[in-house]
Order: structure tokens, then sequence, then C-alpha cells
């Protein structure tokens, strides 16, 4: 290994979204790139501040090339630490990247490369169709927070939706499946796996939750209770701008699960989001500014080939904008604000924000 290399692998090992998303909890900057046996030449992955700006895989450049990588299923990949100047051409979010990556590869849209790849037949229609539900990790875990462990078997049910707790755990091991009740049934939404987090930061500001949505373990999941006295004493002391922000941006999760449970039962059509309400920020912006909302309210909504497709409804107190800090895979670069006609914000400091 170069003494310049910061990190290095296999993506036998660790495959390019578990990459990704650890360069991601870093914020690092520099070079990946990955050799295969496959391939003449390496690719490469330029990451500015643990999110990828370009990529290069032999004749196919930017996102194009990197959705490619997700079908190398084996290759040394190596980290270099450096600054990036390279043009850039990817504007969608890491997160955004990962989950676009894994359901093209799922689809079988994207070639795949590796010892494996003649024994793999394409998927079939109906699991091309439907697909899998993507799965996401956390950072890696900083156990002076974790104060004990609890194991569940699979289809242990975690926590069950509708009940009340404040403890907030974080997967030491294993999977585990976020599924929210509907009037059409149960919706699957995701999986989450190690260094991701169950709770919300909401039992922190206040003395009973209500827990959103149901966790069950997809598999054997080992679980790390972390120290709320701790995180609630930590986070009391920081600003209340901070901590105005940290309650906001716990609903504007809930509010996306909201939105999918919605338009997945079809309880409201999606022009009802956005009607009587005008662009404010459009997607793809060059926008580095942060708001609060004073009145008023507004539509975070992402625009795709098939439609717009609403995220959160903000009101009063909610912050919306470039978070220099945070990749949520919303607004500017991934979806747009639409304004109610009465909309009166009050801008922020992100930079205060960030040092905190």
């Amino acid at each position: 290994m170069s003494d310049d290399v910061a990190f290095a692998g296999n993506l036998s090992f660790l495959n390019l979204g578990e990459l990704l998303q650890l360069l991601g909890t870093t914020g690092s900057s520099g070079t990946v790139s990955i050799h295969t046996a496959h391939t003449a030449q390496p690719a490469l992955i330029y990451i500015d501040k643990g999110t990828p700006v370009n990529a290069a895989n032999g004749s196919k450049t930017g996102i194009d090339a990197l959705f490619a990588l997700f079908g190398w299923l084996d290759g040394q990949f190596e980290f270099v630490q450096e600054e990036v100047t390279c043009e850039k051409t990817i504007t969608k979010s890491r997160m955004e990247i990962i989950l676009d990556g894994l359901r093209l590869l799922d689809e079988g849209q994207v070639e795949i490369l590796g010892p494996t790849a003649a024994a793999e037949s394409k998927p079939t229609h109906t699991t091309a169709k439907s697909g899998s539900l993507p799965l996401i990790k956390g950072p890696l875990v900083d156990y002076s927070y974790v104060v004990d462990e609890e194991s569940f078997y699979d289809g242990d049910e975690i926590v069950q939706e509708g009940n009340h707790g404040n403890w907030i755990w974080v997967i030491l091991e294993g999977v585990a499946e976020i599924v929210k009740e509907t009037p059409k049934g149960s919706l699957s939404l995701l999986r989450i796996g190690d260094g991701a987090f169950l709770g919300s930061v909401s039992s922190l500001l206040q003395a009973d939750n209500v827990r959103s949505a149901t966790v069950t373990a997809a598999g054997n999941v080992q679980l790390g209770m972390l120290d709320s006295q701790l995180m609630t004493s930590e986070l009391a002391n920081l600003s209340l701008d901070y901590r105005e922000f940290v309650r906001a941006l716990d609903i504007r999760l809930k509010q996306v699960t909201s939105m999918a449970v919605d338009i997945y039962a079809q309880d409201k059509k999606v022009a009802e989001f956005i009607q009587g309400k005008k662009p404010l920020i459009k997607q793809g912006q060059n926008e580095e500014r942060l708001f609060k909302i004073t009145s008023g309210n507004a539509i975070v909504a992402r625009e795709t080939d098939d439609g717009i497709v609403p995220l959160a409804h903000l009101e009063k107190g909610d912050f919306f904008g470039r978070v220099p800090f945070l990749d949520m895979g919303n607004e500017p670069q991934a979806a747009s604000v639409f304004a109610s006609p009465n909309l009166k914000l009050a801008a922020l400091d992100p930079q205060a924000l960030q040092k905190e």
C-alpha cells in the first residue's frame, strides 16, 4: 500500500454502496481508485467532503460511470485523501446515488462484473419490477454512548408503531426492517443495518414519545442502547437555534415517511400538495442559504421523470435550504421548494450551526 493511501480494501468485502457511506460519514475529500481483473483500466471516483462529484470508468464519466461501478462485485479499491479540483458533474446526493445505484443493479440495468457474473441470470420481470428494500447503514458506532446491549432474533418485533417509548438504539450488527401501517395494509419502507439508529431524537426533547413505525428484526440483530441522559445533557448545552433545528429535522424525517404513506394509500393526489404554491427554490439550484419559516408554509418536492413527488410539508419553525454538514437528499440539489403566498422567512447562519 502506498504511503499516500488512507484506506484500502476489496469490494467483495465492502461493496460500493457501503464504501460510499463510510467515506460520507468521515466527510473526507479525495480519490477512490478501483482495480479489477475484468477491465484494463482502473475506475476513479472523486469525493468532495464525503459526496461523489465526478467519476471515470472506461469511456463513461460522471453519474453514468458511477452507476456502472455498482456492478463490480470484486476488485481492490484505494482511497487517497487529497484536495479535489476536478469539475463537479454529479449533483445527486450521496444517499440518492446509493439508492439509485442499488435499484439499477437490482433491476438488471447495470452490467455485473465479477466471478459470479457468468452464473448470474438477468432478474425476472417480477423481480425487476418489485425490487428489494434499500439497505441503509449508519456511521461507525461510538461505543462511549452505548450503555447496554440487547439481542433480537429473526422476526422479533423490536418496536411497535403507536407504542410509547424514549429509548434510542444503534444497530451493532444485523439488519432491521421499518414498516408503517396504512389503510391499504402494511408498507415496508426500508431496511437499516450496522451503525443506523432506532428511535427518535424528539425523545431527547420531550418526556413522552410515540413510536412512528414498527421495526422488525430481519435475521439476528444486536442492538446497543444509547445513554439518553448523556445525549439530553449535551443537547441542552447547545444553542436554541441548534435545538430547534434538530427538532425540525426530526419532524422532516417523519413528514417524508407520512408522505410516502399518503401516496401509497392514495389518500391524497400529488397535485393537491403544491396547488396554490409558487416555486421558491428550483431543484438543482445553486442555493447556499438556510431559512427558517416564521409564517406560512411550504412543500418540499422532488421532480422526477414520472412527475413531482412531495417529500415534506413545512410550517412555522421549520427549516429549508442548504445544510453544509448534512446530506438529506432534499433541497436544493435533489428537490424543489414550493411556497404559500403568505410565506415569511428568517435567514440563519449555517456556519454557526456547523460549528456546534
